[in-house]
């Protein structure tokens, strides 16, 4: 059946678990060796894997009676080219949504959720049976977008990696990273964990995860009765970062005053290098899609200019 309109429509898909363990030891049969002989339900695996795999036929069934489409691994994302027109639906849990996002210019993103049963999927409203009402509207403009704000760190050699939920700054492995960090007219030498930036759409993330772990202990050491701390929540939209140190380390080189702040365009984050080797930002938690941050390089971390676009 040739499809109703000729707008492109690029599918975002991954590969499964089930994928990965096949990959890696080269036959299923020898996948379920593994994970058998280490006391594991291999079924688990081959069912996430039959529901994507029927989410993503069934998906394309859809797609196409609507329009041109394109279906693209999420591998390949970080080297596609999307054309200005584009719709794009992803296919998967919610991080593939953060990862395609930072990868596009204003092309709306349509969230779908394969598995509802096993993923809550918060960047995932929709289901697989909306796509055939859902897709018209978008091509028509007849949908409402919520904006999402990246944060962006641009090196001094010119390069540039957006996150849409949060970068890391810092070291590869578990070694101390030492940077010089700027923030607000102050300065301090660090030796830490590494610096989380946060978007407001990752606020539910690991920035939650830092600072839910960094008020309970100040609530234990002070002997304070436990409760559920307030945790700085900011809209997705938000035209703010939030960073956070991770685990400074106070010394006679170095300090740990300024571990926690905001950044806007107007009040960047400045981060100097002084690691000979291993020094790493990632965002989203895609740590092979990195820059390398080593001595004399610094980073100029900011929100971005440039939005992300969901459908709702």
């Amino acid at each position: 059946m040739a499809p109703q309109t000729e707008n492109k429509i690029v599918l975002i898909v991954r590969a499964t678990r089930l994928d990965e363990l096949v990959a890696r030891y080269n036959t299923e049969a020898q996948a379920r060796f593994y994970i058998e002989h280490l006391g594991a339900d291999f079924s688990d695996y081959q069912q996430e894997d039959a529901h994507y795999k029927a989410a993503v036929r069934e998906t394309r069934e859809y797609l196409q009676e609507l329009g041109r489409v394109q279906v693209v691994d999420r591998s390949f994302v970080p080297n596609f080219i999307f054309g200005a027109e584009d719709t794009v639906v992803v296919l998967g849990q919610d991080g593939l949504v953060a990862n395609t996002l930072k990868y596009l210019d204003r092309q709306p993103v349509i969230g779908v959720n394969p598995d509802p049963a096993r993923w809550d999927g918060v960047l995932l409203p929709f289901r697989v049976r909306d796509l055939g009402k859902l897709v018209p509207e978008v091509f028509r403009g007849g949908r409402d977008m919520a904006e999402v704000t990246m944060a962006r760190a641009e090196l001094s050699d010119g390069q540039v990696l957006h996150a849409v939920n949060d970068l890391f700054i810092g070291a590869r492995s578990h070694i101390s990273a030492r940077y010089l960090i700027e923030s607000g007219g102050w300065k301090e030498q660090h030796s830490s964990s590494g610096v989380i930036v946060s978007t407001g759409l990752g606020a539910t993330g690991w920035f939650r995860s830092l600072m839910t772990g960094a008020l309970a202990i100040a609530a234990s050491v002070n002997e304070e009765k436990a409760s559920s701390p307030a945790l700085p929540v900011f809209p997705k939209n938000a035209d703010y970062l939030y960073f956070t140190v991770r685990e400074p380390f106070p010394s006679t080189t170095s300090q740990a005053n300024l571990v926690f702040g905001k950044v806007t365009a107007n009040k960047p984050l400045v981060l100097s290098s002084q690691m000979a080797g291993s020094g790493v930002i990632f965002s989203d938690g895609m740590e092979k899609d990195c820059l390398e941050f080593n001595s004399g390089a610094q980073a100029l971390v900011r929100p971005a200019a440039k939005k992300g676009y969901l459908v709702v």
